[in-house]
């Protein structure tokens, strides 16, 4: 299969080399010629074979919002009837019904994907959810494959409407926060009281045989291995978007959603001061995605971002 790659940062970059590593022809693209395989999106559909090579398939991973929709809205100038694009970007899923319509009056089909898997997802494989029709997604289907985890599992075709795949991951990513919160309390209370002598060895301990294990709790045991304490990271954490969608949707549908809803205003408390949890988050974050983490300033300097 060849396959155009619309953005090649963290996510992107890796997902282009994991595609290759399964056989797939892979032509990227990126503002950064040194990451890009061609010089622009036109020199991207081109180098992908034509209508007599089966439909060409774009897969468009750049920042949610207006650079997703300014570069789907070019692609639909450029690609012709039977092509598709895939939006793996984390867009807001009432933004698919609308890049659907558009492609689809050109006779370009469209296909919104979740993609979870940060960082680590070049060797472990990403958690795919897709949304749009059985024949769309029968089209990038040799991508999806090469991209998912091995085994029976990581893999969802979640509904046939567009923004199905995205309000998937949405939801997913609001669950997310809530695990997260959950530990990085736990992990603050063990800290405070005078009790525990090794609190890292004690969440390491629940990897195991407990019910609350997870690869989250990996990650923060990593985290925790790394600096015992978490005294080089601040107490901030970053949302991005998702865990308010989420409870926008949760407003709109009358869904009681508690325990999200606090664990996304806890990420707001954490921008006022620097929150013992929120150092907890801010390393969970860094760890399975590589998200910056902010340490203290040195004196006379700037605070770093790393």
């Amino acid at each position: 299969m060849h396959i155009g790659l619309v953005g090649l940062g963290k996510m992107g970059g890796n997902m282009r080399t994991r595609m290759r590593n399964a056989g797939l022809t892979v032509v990227g693209y990126d503002r950064n010629p040194d990451l890009a395989d061609v010089g622009g999106l036109a020199d991207l559909v081109a180098a992908l074979p034509g209508p007599d090579g089966g439909p060409r398939v774009v897969w468009v991973m750049v920042p949610a919002g207006e650079p997703t929709r300014a570069t789907i809205h070019e692609l639909g100038e450029l690609l012709s009837e039977g092509d598709l694009v895939v939006d793996g970007g984390n867009s807001k899923y009432t933004d698919d019904a609308a890049n659907a319509e558009m492609l689809g009056a050109k006779g370009i089909g469209f296909v919104d994907c979740g993609v979870s898997g940060g960082v680590w997802g070049l060797e472990n494989g990403y958690a795919l959810m897709c949304g749009g029709s059985d024949d769309d997604v029968a089209k990038v289907q040799p991508a999806l494959d090469a991209l998912r985890p091995e085994g029976d599992h990581g893999f969802v075709h979640a509904g046939q409407k567009p923004g199905a795949g995205h309000f998937a991951k949405m939801v997913h990513n609001g669950i997310e926060y809530a695990m997260m919160q959950a530990y990085a309390e736990g992990w603050e209370l063990l800290e405070k009281v005078d009790l525990v002598d090794n609190v890292t060895e004690v969440f390491d301990s629940w990897r195991a045989g407990t019910v609350i294990r997870s690869w989250l709790l990996d990650l923060l045991v990593a985290a925790l291995e790394e600096d015992t304490h978490l005294d080089q990271i601040r107490g901030y954490a970053d949302d991005s978007g998702e865990g308010r969608w989420t409870v926008e949707a949760a407003i709109d549908n009358a869904v009681p959603m508690h325990v999200i809803a606090a664990s996304l205003f806890a990420r707001f408390t954490s921008r006022q001061d620097d929150s013992p949890a929120m150092k907890a988050i801010a390393a969970m974050r860094n760890q399975f995605g590589g998200h910056a983490v902010k340490t203290e300033a040195p004196p006379g300097g700037d605070v770093p971002t790393s």
